[in-house]
């Protein structure tokens, strides 16, 4: 019970300051929400948590807010926008990983503390590395590029949650099918955990997905002075 009601409130938080960095800062804290998130999101993928009798694994929601950040810089400014974005967070998250091996090949002092610890957490095993980078840069582009599309058949801003939730429900999916098949086909898995895992999985996101919609809404209500080139939609 104390995981359920405390993962309500972490993801309330995190919804919460994907908001306030958009009010504060605009389109340019939206790239900032980009950068940021992708690198918490593979950082909280490290630790596991019981819900409802079923392992699993934080940084969903992280990642969740990233196609809201991408949805709603489409929304707003535009599939390139959207698109140039999800480049950012994919130069960031190999940039982190990069200098963080760098990092971890460096012979710690005979008083460090931190070595064992930043193995753990950044000594990922080039398999996971590689499903993280593929399946990020993969579901990406599709959520872009998905949201532009379904926009042509349902332009309203009052259907802005179909677009959302649209997008977002199918390249997540996609998402962690590529994660989960990268990262774990062929590792010993039967068939039947590797379901369970890439099931339960999906269907996190997608209950988050659902969640985030109503934030994406008062985000878009907001204005700043780039918003000049924000799309027109219909009412």
């Amino acid at each position: 019970m104390f995981n359920l009601l405390w993962g309500a409130l972490f993801v309330l938080v995190g919804f919460a300051f994907f908001l306030l960095c958009y009010r504060l800062f605009g389109k340019k804290g939206l790239y900032a929400w980009i950068g940021v998130a992708t690198v918490i999101a593979n950082i909280q993928v490290a630790k596991t948590i019981d819900l409802f009798g079923i392992t699993m694994t934080l940084g969903n929601t992280m990642y969740v807010s990233l196609y809201m950040t991408s949805d709603l810089l489409n929304e707003k400014f535009g599939r390139a926008e959207a698109r140039k974005a999800v480049w950012f967070g994919f130069f960031t998250l190999i940039m982190t990983t990069i200098i963080m091996q760098m990092a971890l090949v460096f012979k710690p002092g005979t008083e460090d503390f931190a070595q064992d610890s930043l193995q753990v957490i950044f000594g990922l095993m080039p398999r996971l590395a590689l499903a993280s980078l593929t399946a990020y840069f993969v579901s990406q582009l599709l959520d872009v590029r998905l949201y532009a599309w379904i926009r042509r058949f349902y332009p309203k801003r009052s259907q802005l949650w179909i677009r959302n939730n649209g997008s977002t429900m199918i390249s997540s999916f996609v998402d962690t099918l590529i994660f989960c098949s990268i990262a774990f086909l062929g590792e010993g898995y039967s068939m039947g955990t590797w379901l369970e895992i890439l099931f339960t999985t999906y269907i996190i996101k997608f209950v988050l997905t659902a969640v985030g919609t109503p934030f994406m809404y008062i985000a878009r209500n907001f204005h700043h002075e780039e918003d000049g080139a924000e799309l027109p939609v219909q009412s």
